[in-house]
């Protein structure tokens, strides 16, 4: 999968620069979230792998202080140039805004980013799909500017800053699973991260005769279009709330017996809605890894779906399409959980399928998809990789 990458983002620099002199290749991934969805931003936990797809760049510095930027992805754009001193987004510079964003990031906190540079992206992670393409090609850009400027930052500390140029610079106010699984991602490893204070553990995931199975509902949405910035004002109102009567900083630090009997002074009916998935949420998330490390594969499955039955019913973030895939999931043999991944509103889905039933899941969910949605998926068998690397 790198290598076929690495030739396709090398042709597509060589295309638009018309050379290959001095030019590195870099890889970073995208991301899955197992279980622990919207949990970030409240201080809770959550349990993503890295994967195998992700986003290339092919790049070379220049002798000013001029950034031009290309995207295989986005080739009607052209070349976009832009410079590194600019500091406030430009929304007609489409994709270049997250990398531009790593470059005021990085500045800001006192790096020198001395020259610019010619760089060509290629990604194969599905566009808007919820597999967090925006996170990669900032850690992407952050990683490939440490190397190319030897700069002394470390990749929790690209993952840091690829959350502020989000919440900043872009101005969609995410937490840090994101970006953190991309940069720290492990091979054959998921990672518990505890959001609060950035301890984390690997967690082999050993899933005995089952793959992962994500699927793309190819519904597209932008999370500064879509009501995620509304769900954590909610969510912040109902800590507020809490507040009032119990000495706490996130939700995360609640459990499921705290909340109930806390519940009441939350005014606002929605916000308490969204209040509750966020703490049960999180204890599900806790008794998840729990379960894979005990090699409960079948309780793992479980708690995925009460997941998704959460996200649907109290933070409403599904939709008919993610409904309708993971509706259709359940209903095949040898799936034992299946849930909607990412922040929602369109986006994947992902799954836990037996081996031999994964071209069955496909063949059905597919068909059942297109009818009620008229919509095809697509679906990607997935395995867990590192994070960003030089190829």
């Amino acid at each position: 999968m790198q290598i076929d990458g690495k030739d396709i983002v090398l042709d597509a620099f060589k295309e638009v620069y018309k050379t290959l002199d001095n030019v590195r290749v870099f890889f970073a991934p995208g991301r899955v979230n197992l279980i622990g969805e919207h949990t970030d931003y409240n201080g809770g936990h959550v349990f993503p792998c890295a994967l195998t797809i992700g986003t290339y760049a092919a790049v070379r510095l220049r002798d000013d202080d001029v950034c031009r930027f290309y995207s295989k992805n986005f080739p009607d754009a052209g070349i976009i140039e832009r410079n590194t001193n600019e500091t406030v987004k430009d929304e007609s510079k489409s994709f270049t805004n997250y990398p531009l964003g790593m470059v005021a990031a990085l500045k800001e906190k006192g790096f020198e980013i001395r020259r610019g540079f010619d760089v060509a992206y290629y990604g194969n992670i599905p566009n808007s799909s919820g597999l967090s393409s925006s996170a990669s090609i900032e850690v992407l850009t952050g990683f490939f500017l440490k190397e190319l400027f030897g700069l002394n930052i470390s990749n929790l500390d690209i993952a840091l800053l690829g959350q502020k140029c989000e919440n900043e610079f872009i101005g969609v106010n995410c937490g840090i699973m994101d970006q953190f699984i991309i940069a720290m991602g492990k091979k054959d490893n998921a990672t518990f991260l505890d959001t609060a204070t950035l301890e984390y553990l690997y967690v082999p995931v050993k899933l005995d005769g089952y793959k992962i199975v994500i699927a793309c509902s190819n519904k597209k949405r932008g999370l500064k279009d879509s009501k995620y910035n509304e769900r954590r004002q909610e969510c912040d109102t109902a800590l507020a709330d809490i507040k009032t009567v119990k000495s706490i900083n996130t939700l995360g630090e609640l459990t499921e017996e705290e909340f109930e009997s806390l519940k009441s002074n939350i005014i606002d009916e929605t916000c308490r809605k969204r209040a509750k998935h966020a703490v049960y949420e999180n204890q599900r998330t806790i008794k998840a890894v729990t379960k894979l490390q005990e090699g409960d594969i079948e309780g793992f499955g479980q708690l995925m779906n009460e997941s998704h039955d959460s996200l649907r019913d109290d933070y409403e973030v599904t939709g008919i399409e993610l409904d309708t895939l993971v509706n259709a999931a359940r209903k095949c043999q040898g799936v034992i959980g299946s849930r909607m991944t990412g922040a929602g509103f369109g986006g994947c889905t992902v799954s836990i399928v037996l081996d031999d039933c994964i071209d069955s899941f496909i063949d059905y969910v597919g068909k059942e998809y297109k009818e009620i949605t008229q919509l095809d998926a697509d679906f990607y068998v997935v395995e867990i990789g590192d994070g960003p690397l030089e190829i």
